[in-house]
């Protein structure tokens, strides 16, 4: 059920590429205009590489599906120029409440400290996003949205992909160096290379409604176990923009989908949650999910992201969030080998580095599902025991999971280079680098990352040597200053400390004293230029 209509639709156009006598070639063809899609797109086309984005319909704007994106989510966001619509239309929080029954088990904050740009978690509809992602893309040169474009065939050959596309005036093919298939968790190019997903279904039902109200509780995740409102079941609830609120209620196994969507059978569950009928349903579904993956993401020249290439439970907000880090894992990489910077085995570390971090979703979310819904006697006298303890003993508090929230992947692979140093702060190798408030050289404030941007960059401290040159190098107190000391302490920086960041903004390596020979070799082995390491 859906009673809000598609906010924004839009016209298929004829391209040139429909009358070439033979197929056209583009560098990278993204096939799905989801969020995942669309920040591929964007952020190829930043990096300068001519992008062509395949969507089969013609519209964004059906029911809200994901809401919640996380601050690393935003950081990327931002570089991708669209963080600012989503903050100031999105619903900012980071306080969440866990209840059992009536009674509070706990409250807990997800970004305790300041000196961020970015907030903890906004909620936003995912068409406000996928609207502001395709305004983002129609001001860009190299990117061009094609809509109605159907992707019904797909021929892989050693130097690329050709593509056979329907469109409401007639089939054309296309060549590709590249295909991004980004198309969803049905992904009909997956489908096309005979590929199935590894994994766990679950046949626990949930109901998913958005419900346009007035209400006072505040913009926090509420969620309950055995509420008295929905006996022996779990609930959710959160804040949305325009007065909308989700809510997400627990069934079990033996629901029928088609009936629990019907009005009649929704605004009772609805009313006994709220105790009042002043609402209106803007939208509803039903669903079941799965904690699956492919085996492999990269197959020749066709590489998968987001949903057709893993899924997870809702719970948690692991799904869009982690979709998106594909999309920031794969453009630089794919960017640098399309100019021929990178050898084309750097493809592959997106495949071992995303894979890394779907197993690592996939297990937590695993392990939410398992708690909320408990498959067995077992499982039920588990986390009937932990909520009892947890109402008194902190340690079991820390136990309870009712959706483990999204965090960013932390990449131990060969792209980074082992610490040689002691270090503490919050700056992990292989992680995003934390954020941090600066000054530029003309006393203006500017955040850390914005500085950074999307390329490979040096962070140098000053010290007894000069510093690295023949790079883009920022120098801490000239570049840029570190007024409040938030970098210093974030980073350990003492004197002649230099970062090497990924152009994703992962750190690859720091050195306490760095040399112009460690940091060529760091380099090179972010680019995975050295042989024994592809």
């Amino acid at each position: 059920m859906n009673t809000r209509k598609s906010l924004y639709q839009f016209g298929y156009r004829r391209c040139a590429d429909q009358d070439c006598p033979s197929p056209a070639r583009h560098p990278v063809i993204v096939v799905g205009a989801g969020p995942v899609g669309l920040c591929t797109a964007i952020d190829l086309a930043q990096r300068g590489v001519p992008v062509v984005l395949l969507d089969d319909a013609d519209r964004i704007g059906e029911g809200s599906r994901g809401i919640c994106y996380a601050k690393r989510t935003l950081e990327i966001l931002d570089r991708l120029g669209v963080a600012a619509s989503c903050l100031e239309k999105g619903v900012t929080w980071k306080l969440g409440k866990v209840f059992q029954r009536e009674e509070q088990l706990y409250a807990f904050d997800l970004l305790p400290e300041d000196g961020h740009k970015m907030p903890a978690f906004i909620n936003l509809q995912q068409y406000y996003l996928e609207h502001a992602l395709v305004a983002r893309a129609a001001e860009l040169p190299h990117l061009d949205i094609r809509w109605r474009n159907k992707v019904s065939g797909l021929k892989r050959r050693n130097d690329g992909v050709t593509l056979a596309i329907e469109t409401p005036e007639g089939a054309y093919d296309l060549d590709a160096d590249w295909v991004v298939a980004a198309d969803g968790a049905r992904s009909p190019l997956r489908g096309m290379l005979g590929l199935d997903f590894k994994g766990e279904v679950f046949e626990d039902r949930f109901l998913i409604a958005d419900v346009k109200m007035k209400g006072d509780f505040p913009p926090e995740r509420w969620f309950w176990f055995d509420p008295p409102f929905h006996d022996g079941r779990s609930a959710l609830l959160h804040k949305q923009p325009d007065d909308v609120w989700r809510i997400d209620l627990q069934l079990g196994a033996d629901a029928d989908a088609k009936a629990e969507q019907a009005p009649e059978r929704v605004i009772p569950r609805i009313r006994q949650m709220l105790g009042h009928d002043a609402f209106t349903l803007e939208w509803v579904s039903v669903y079941t999910f799965q904690c699956r993956r492919l085996e492999r993401f990269v197959h020749g020249r066709v590489v998968f992201a987001g949903d057709a290439a893993h899924q997870v439970s809702p719970f948690g907000a692991r799904g869009a969030n982690s979709g998106i880090q594909d999309a920031e894992n794969l453009a630089w990489k794919l960017a640098l080998v399309i100019k021929g910077e990178a050898p084309e085995s750097l493809i592959d570390t997106y495949d071992a580095e995303r894979s890394m971090a779907a197993d690592e979703n996939i297990g937590h979310s695993t392990r939410s599902t398992d708690f909320i819904a408990p498959r067995s006697a077992q499982e039920l006298r588990f986390r009937d025991a932990t909520l009892a303890l947890a109402r008194h003993a902190p340690f079991a508090k820390r136990m309870v999971n009712s959706g483990r929230l999204s965090m960013p992947s932390t990449y131990e692979t060969s792209l980074s280079t082992a610490d040689e140093d002691d270090w503490s702060g919050s700056a992990r190798l292989g992680a995003p680098l934390p954020d941090a408030p600066m000054r530029n050289r003309d006393g203006q404030p500017i955040w850390l990352l914005e500085a950074l941007g999307g390329e490979e960059t040096l962070i140098h401290v000053p010290g007894e040597t000069a510093p690295p040159t023949g790079k883009r190098v920022l120098v801490i107190g000239q570049d840029l200053i570190d007024q409040e000391g938030f970098f210093a302490r974030r980073f350990d920086a003492t004197p002649g400390s230099t970062y090497l960041v990924r152009p994703d903004q992962h750190l690859a390596a720091r050195w306490r004293r760095m040399t112009p020979e460690a940091i060529a070799r760091a380099s090179r082995r972010m680019k995975n230029m050295d042989g024994e390491h592809a």
